[in-house]
């Protein structure tokens, strides 16, 4: 079990002490297989948050004719990789870093920004808040009010953004939540951290995810605002994880430049940058992508908000966000009765704020979202009756 305790910064400036327990993340598969004895081969997992749709057809056929690739070294500056993601992104290609996936680039970041205070957007991805310490940054922490549906309140974040605070991370879509923070609000807090001499970092792993993407990015904000960086990765909507490709955009030249100096060279292998050249070109994939997304999480919004055993969060992502209404039903019962039914879904009860009522479950295929449908239905019921003939 893991402990550690955050000081969380909101309006009323209220210092509490947190406990993390251990928890089965996403890609526990095997973890999953020992303690159940279930395959991981059988497990439909519904808290990857992964395309269901698998690497794309093209990407296989294009890895399949160019293996040869893994005879020569890519391009250190990997230009016709960072031409494709620019095409992709609608930016420029010299205002782009790739990296060995989102999570590398977000360790470079913040080692070459060294911020000695960061403020993160709570409940979030885990992850940054362990390279800010190993990089030892003082960690502060604005809640999102579940009263507000996790809708983040601009006026009381700013407030929390003062000269000391060196860098502000958000996750947007945010994980676990789904909610956005819309261009607007962005470039109000950017301005803000502007005047306060603040780095902005936006994790947009999800984003891809969402209606109108391109339009709704901060990567447009780039060139207005110097202090922000937008990163993203292949593993959720292109279905990569194992592949390890990501990227950053950003408008300020001495940041890329310092982030291009300390990472390793050929941090980028070149199947990978075979595979990025025809992901990001891939228009079909990207469209049907989209449209089953869009098309199954309004589906299953509607489903599991007319049952009346979940309250089913605003989404901009692959995943939703339920609260189980009845009180005496915990998240560690549904995701026991699911995983007995080979169904992986999240038990967020060890992300700060939501207690023991809170699951999210990713979109799958029509199938699949259906099995699940099935088993969140009939579990709460069951256990309805079964306490009320006791």
């Amino acid at each position: 079990m893991l402990q550690h305790t955050k000081t969380t910064r909101k309006g009323t400036g209220i210092i509490k002490m947190i406990e993390h327990k251990e928890h089965f993340h996403g890609s526990d598969l095997e973890k999953i297989e020992k303690i159940y004895g279930i395959s991981k081969e059988n497990i439909i997992n519904f808290a990857a948050n992964v395309n269901p749709l698998g690497e794309s057809a093209k990407l296989k056929d294009a890895l399949y004719k160019r293996i040869d690739a893994i005879t020569q070294y890519p391009d250190r500056e990997y230009t016709s990789l960072r031409k494709a993601i620019a095409k992709y992104c609608q930016c420029d290609y010299n205002d782009l870093v790739v990296g060995n996936g989102c999570t590398e680039l977000i360790s470079l970041f913040i080692q070459v920004t060294s911020p000695k205070q960061t403020l993160i957007i709570e409940p979030t991805y885990s992850e940054y808040e362990r390279d800010l310490k190993l990089n030892g940054s003082k960690v502060c922490y604005f809640d999102l009010e579940e009263n507000n549906d996790f809708r983040i309140n601009t006026d009381d974040l700013l407030k929390n953004i003062t000269p000391e605070t060196d860098l502000i991370i958000i996750c947007n879509p945010n994980n676990p939540t789904a909610g956005i923070i819309f261009p607007d609000e962005l470039r109000t807090i950017l301005a803000h951290c502007k005047n306060t001499n603040t780095y902005v970092m936006i994790d947009e792993t999800y984003i891809e995810f969402s209606t109108n993407v391109n339009e709704i990015s901060a990567i447009s904000l780039c060139h207005e605002f110097d202090n922000l960086i937008v990163l993203r990765g292949t593993s959720k909507f292109f279905a990569t994880p194992g592949l390890r490709l990501g990227y950053a955009v950003t408008g300020n030249d001495p940041i890329k430049n310092k982030i291009n100096t300390n990472k390793n060279p050929w941090m980028i292998n070149s199947l990978a940058v075979v595979a990025g050249e025809t992901m990001f070109a891939d228009n079909e994939y990207i469209e049907k992508t989209r449209n089953l997304i869009l098309s199954e999480r309004n589906r299953l919004n509607n489903k599991l908000s007319q049952s009346g055993r979940y309250k089913v969060y605003p989404s901009h992502s692959n995943f939703l966000l339920l609260k189980i209404l009845d009180e005496s039903v915990p998240s560690s019962y549904l995701f026991d009765k699911a995983i007995r039914r080979n169904l992986m879904i999240r038990d967020c009860s060890t992300f700060e704020g939501f207690g023991e009522r809170f699951i999210r479950i990713c979109i799958m295929n029509i199938s699949d979202n259906d099995k699940l449908l099935s088993c969140l239905h009939t579990a709460i019921r069951i256990e309805t009756h079964d306490r009320r003939s006791t």
